[in-house]
């Protein structure tokens, strides 16, 4: 067979680098075999990133056992909960050009035949995937797993959002600091990726869907040992792609993204989502536009609600089934696009196999909590091009507001009125210049959403921005407002006190400033200067596009 490793091993013009890769220790008969990318992004700063090394080794027995001569390579990550709030959160979604870019040089640069992914977190994920939609080589990613739930003293489930909220209560005196310390030191009590549905394990579960992931890469705790099982049977799983020939792009294809799509409403993931999948399917050659993720929306029954949207977590989903319980309702529902191929086999033979929903955490779509999507589109005069929502976190009784805007040029802005006790019911903030480009980075706005939600206004504030959220956030919260404010787009010409309405289940967003006058403050308005000169955020803000197109670099 043909290897594409061929190129750094065989022939007399390759004796060089036959040198080099025996000072690595490789014998003849490693070399003879497929070479295969271990990419890891173990680290010891990210709980869900920790024990990656552990998933290595045993992925790397998986490729030995099927034949193949597995080597690890590494790259970076960001967490994206310690980067919160601060200037750091505007390299974690620049971080994901960085990972992309890195896996692509590392697997090009040494002709691998195939690789696999090991990833966890947030931005992590979805780099790894965009590089595996462009080096189009058999590929498979396996994850670190989600971390299990807190446990509070009352015996409900907590997790990381759990502080987030409790500042907020704090501030509010409605918990005493000696109960934040507790949650402090019990939300977070195993390695993995923080336990609700956010941002990290909807990617990851996204994965599935997708066909790039065995099932169960979403929702196996990353302290079982099945977790471990499933790393040797994906380092196996590769060998049998390499076999085939079946590689990455033959799985992303416009079925697997549509699938993708459908899963995301199903269960209501992180509104990031939407922007990673969106980049993912622009790098497998198959773009979505927010018109296609509008149509999942109207056409998906929500038939999920994790973690922020309801009390359980990942650990409950993975205990009646996991993703295939949702996905076996979706395909015997029509939902899903049966003939996508998979990296183990045909969408409709994985439905076939899939069990039954349990009703509780997985409930038929006969009995969905919404009809349409958990993830919502927003259009208007103030979003021409889109906003987002997590329609799902959001209380009914929000899903339509009118309030005064109270404008914020940043997050910190917005967070020294809201814990000073400037925010009253009724107010809709407003967070601009903290796009793509604007921020650069467009920073999550987990601690803005969580002093909203932990001073008891979720059911009387809402909160808009170019920037983003955290899958973490709930509320009535929308993001992605695209175009952003430092590309001129209407959020820029709002005014202190103006009045915006928000219909979610009708999809607008509504500026109510006339358009005589909008017309005036769009002559007066200057773009701001940049904010970074020099270095990764100076050139990310130059290159990347907006939110609605996925926030790639162009």
């Amino acid at each position: 067979m043909q290897l594409r490793s061929d190129a750094i091993k065989r022939g007399l013009a390759r004796a060089p680098h036959r040198s080099l890769l025996a000072a690595d220790g490789l014998t003849d008969e490693e070399l003879d075999r497929p070479l295969v990318a271990v990419v890891s992004a173990q680290n010891e700063v990210i709980p869900g990133h920790i024990h990656l090394q552990q998933i290595a080794d045993a992925v790397k027995a998986g490729v030995r056992m099927a034949g193949g001569t597995p080597l690890q390579v590494n790259t970076i990550g960001v967490c994206d909960g310690i980067a919160m709030n601060h200037a750091g959160m505007r390299y974690s979604l620049t971080s994901r050009e960085v990972i992309a870019d890195s896996v692509e040089c590392a697997v090009q640069g040494h002709q691998f035949d195939a690789m696999v992914l090991i990833p966890s977190c947030d931005k992590i994920v979805p780099g790894m995937l965009i590089a595996a939609a462009r080096l189009d080589i058999p590929t498979i990613l396996v994850s670190g797993g989600p971390m299990l739930a807190g446990r509070g003293r009352h015996g409900e489930q907590t997790d990381l959002n759990s502080l987030f909220d409790a500042v907020g209560q704090v501030t509010a005196g409605t918990m005493t600091e000696e109960e934040c310390s507790w949650l402090e030191k019990t939300a977070c009590p195993t390695c993995g990726s923080c336990s609700g549905m956010f941002t990290a394990n909807s990617i990851c579960c996204l994965a599935e869907a997708l066909g790039i992931a065995l099932p169960g890469n979403g929702t196996v705790p990353a302290v079982y040992s099945e977790r471990i099982r499933l790393a040797k049977r994906a380092g196996m799983k590769v060998m049998e792609l390499v076999e085939k020939n079946l590689t990455a792009r033959q799985i992303l294809t416009p079925a697997a993204i549509h699938n993708g799509m459908v899963l995301d409403m199903a269960f209501g993931g992180s509104t990031n989502t939407m922007l990673h999948l969106t980049a993912i399917a622009q790098a497998a050659g198959c773009p979505v536009t927010m018109d296609d993720w509008d149509r999942a929306s109207a056409e998906t029954p929500n038939i999920v609600r994790i973690a922020p949207a309801g009390p359980l977590h990942i650990q409950d989903l993975n205990d009646v089934g996991g993703v295939s319980a949702i996905i076996g309702e979706l395909g015997r529902t029509g939902h899903l696009d049966l003939d996508a191929v998979t990296c183990h086999g045909t969408m409709a033979e994985w439905v076939a196999a899939c069990p039954e929903p349990d009703g509780e955490v997985v409930r038929a779509v006969g009995d969905a909590y919404s009809p349409d999507g958990g993830l919502k589109v927003v259009r208007g005069n103030l979003a021409p091009d889109c906003g987002v929502v997590k329609k799902s976190a959001v209380a009914p009784e929000m899903w339509r507001h009118s309030g005064p805007a109270r404008v914020f040029d940043s997050e910190e802005q917005a967070c020294e009125a809201i814990f000073g006790g400037a925010i009253h019911p009724g107010d809709v903030v407003v967070i601009r210049y903290e796009g793509p480009a604007g921020g650069p980075g467009m920073r999550e706005m987990l601690t803005p959403t969580s002093a909203i939600c932990g001073m008891g206004l979720a059911s009387s504030v809402a909160l808009i921005t170019d920037g983003r959220f955290s899958g973490a956030s709930k509320g009535p919260c929308i993001g992605h407002v695209s175009p952003e404010a430092a590309a001129g787009g209407p959020i820029a010409l709002v005014r202190e006190g103006d009045t915006i309405s928000i219909d979610i289940q009708a999809g607008t967003l509504t500026l109510d400033v006339d358009d005589d006058e909008l017309a005036r403050r769009r002559a007066a308005w200057q773009p701001p200067a940049p904010k970074y000169t020099t270095g990764v955020l100076s050139r990310y803000a130059r290159l990347v596009t907006s939110a609605d197109k996925g926030a790639y670099l162009s």
